[in-house]
């Protein structure tokens, strides 16, 4: 009797509980269509032949699929640049030094400016075959994810709480041991946000990503941006709204699918002593936690990337080196220093010869004062959008139902593609006779303005619970309540998304002061209207000195106003 109680549980155990029967199908469905989607996007191709876009809504679920797997795989992508980043920047003071003016650059540089840059090489890389197109669009949609996510976990590196720190060295943790048990877990909800926040950044870039142009040949590849490039030329109306729906019902499933659980799990990270407050939950990761096997191949999955990353440790005698902190070598960081100075010096001298040889010194101080009239833009722009989205994003972040809530609607309108607001802008403003050089800005924070609340909703949501009970119990309200307890618990996580906003709307303006619908253009003074009407008239040396000019604000703005921004939130603004 015994034997024959034994033998039926070990079969079940080895066979897995109802809850993996119940999750199979989803686990298998999810793992088809991402097989499919991946073999769709391997199929031979020679540059100029057709790949028809058909604007029949039965055609949208493909579409979706294809889109939304390049933008995972740009994800991922994007999620292991962020985590190298971070790491040398905010553990290597040499590396500091060129990583974050590097990023400070390569976020400022257009999107189709990477994409000109790298289609041909891509498709030379695979002769033949649509993966060297499909590697370009993600690479694009790359850019358009990667520096959001690096500036947010190099700014949680640089603010992990001292006690932390001090832990860490008590137990002898060699450096890789701290970034992966204790950085990473203390930046991860943040972290989170912000793959929330770049996954709506693809989005609202699809469009210029997914249409590409090569050797005088448009590549429209399958996908929601190409149906809505050729909704927009048709004047469908009726499928740019379909379009969105399939958008938003996308946007849904995988907030339901992975960024719901994964927000869920990650509020065991958030740094606090008493776990009381309620966090977000998941549906998916409750049925999970009641899996059996399921969760043994996840363990196996999660063990699997630790020891590959493991490689990367730096080991002596079988032991890893302690992260110890040692001074830094004075005579190496002046050498170094000089090294960096030499190199800038080099870069602006052949910058002199170029614009003196190329366009002259006239065309730079004309370009500089369409520069400032740009940057008067965004600097108003990111003001009013904190004004508006900080309280919101406090509020959210500190009510997890009303997050849960709100999660898919921030992210379908983070991702609404800017381009399907132009017809409605010109419209206007052609039938009021309004100034396209005022009317034309709010399109430049229309899709940036969204870093700022995510943002903001990830510090506000990451407060420890202690931090918000001292607050009660010392009646604090009103302004002294902003002032001295809600600002301060944001301000570092306010920071990233400004800056992060502020670079997307100095990218956004290429698109936002040269608008066009049919025969209608209009077009508002800055520095974006004219690298639009270079790249129109394909004048390349003013291409590439709109460019360089916008680098420079961008540099200009990050080094005198964000920079010591991010020093006092270091200092003295975090928790």
């Amino acid at each position: 009797m015994i034997k024959f109680q034994y033998l039926p549980r070990q079969v079940v155990e080895s066979s897995g509980n109802r809850w993996d029967w119940a999750l199979l199908p989803l686990v298998l469905a999810v793992l088809v269509l991402m097989a499919f989607g991946a073999r769709q996007m391997a199929h031979p191709y020679q540059v100029g032949a057709p790949l028809p876009i058909s604007l029949d809504t039965l055609y949208l679920p493909y579409y979706l699929l294809r889109t939304t797997l390049r933008m995972f795989i740009a994800l991922a992508a994007s999620l292991v640049f962020a985590c190298v980043f971070a790491a040398l920047a905010a553990k290597v003071r040499a590396a500091e030094k060129v990583l974050v003016p590097l990023l400070d650059i390569l976020q400022s540089i257009p999107i189709l400016g990477f994409l000109s840059i790298t289609v041909t090489g891509f498709i030379a890389l695979f002769p033949g075959n649509l993966l060297g197109v499909e590697c370009a669009a993600i690479f694009a949609i790359f850019t358009s994810q990667a520096w959001n996510m690096a500036f947010s976990l190099y700014q949680s590196l640089r603010t992990v709480p001292g006690e932390l720190k001090e832990a860490s060295r008590i137990f002898q943790l060699s450096g890789w041991q701290r970034f992966w048990r204790l950085e990473l877990p203390f930046a991860m909800p943040q972290l989170l946000w912000n793959m929330m926040m770049s996954m709506s950044g693809g989005w609202f870039f699809v469009v210029a990503s997914e249409a590409i142009s090569v050797s005088n040949q448009n590549i429209k590849l399958p996908g929601i941006g190409s149906y809505i490039a050729t909704a927009i030329e048709a004047r469908d109306m009726g499928a740019i709204g379909w379009a969105i729906a399939a958008m938003a019902i996308g946007i849904l499933l995988y907030d339901q699918l992975f960024f719901r659980p994964l927000l869920a799990w990650a509020d065991k990270f958030r740094f606090e002593a008493d776990g009381s407050e309620a966090g977000q939950s998941s549906w998916l990761l409750t049925l999970l936690r009641r899996t059996d096997k399921l969760q043994t191949l996840v363990r196996a999955a999660l063990r699997v990337v630790e020891r590959s990353f493991s490689l990367f440790r730096r080991e002596y005698d079988g032991t890893s080196i302690r992260a110890r902190p040692q001074p830094p070598n004075e005579l190496w960081s002046r050498a170094w220093d000089a090294v960096i100075a030499a190199l800038v010096l080099f870069a602006g001298w052949r910058l002199v010869n170029f614009i003196l040889g190329e366009v002259g010194l006239a065309e730079v101080g004309h370009v500089f004062v369409l520069g400032i009239y740009t940057l008067i833009r965004v600097l108003v722009l990111i003001a009013l959008a904190a004004l508006v989205w900080v309280p919101v994003g406090i509020w959210i972040g500190m009510n997890p139902r009303w997050a849960e809530r709100l999660q898919a609607l921030a992210q379908l309108l983070a991702a609404f593609p800017a381009n399907l607001m132009f017809p409605l802008a010109v419209m206007f403003i052609v039938h009021f006779k309004l100034s396209p050089n005022l009317w034309l800005s709010p399109l430049m924070v229309l899709g940036t303005q969204w870093y700022i609340l995510f943002n903001v909703i990830a510090g506000a949501s990451n407060i420890p619970t202690e931090l918000r009970y001292a607050s009660r119990n010392l009646g604090l309200k009103g302004w002294l309540r902003w002032k001295r307890y809600l600002l301060p618990a944001v301000f570092p996580s306010f920071v990233t998304g400004a800056i992060t906003a502020s670079g997307g709307s100095w990218n956004a303006s290429i698109v936002a002061e040269y608008v066009s619908w049919g025969d209608t253009t209009l077009q508002a003074q800055g520095l974006g209207s004219y690298i639009a009407q270079m790249t129109t008239a394909g004048d390349f040396p003013r291409i590439a000195l709109g460019i360089g000019v916008m680098c420079v604000f961008v540099m200009g703005l990050n080094h005198f106003v964000w920079r010591k921004l991010y020093s006092l939130a270091e200092d003295r603004m975090h928790f």
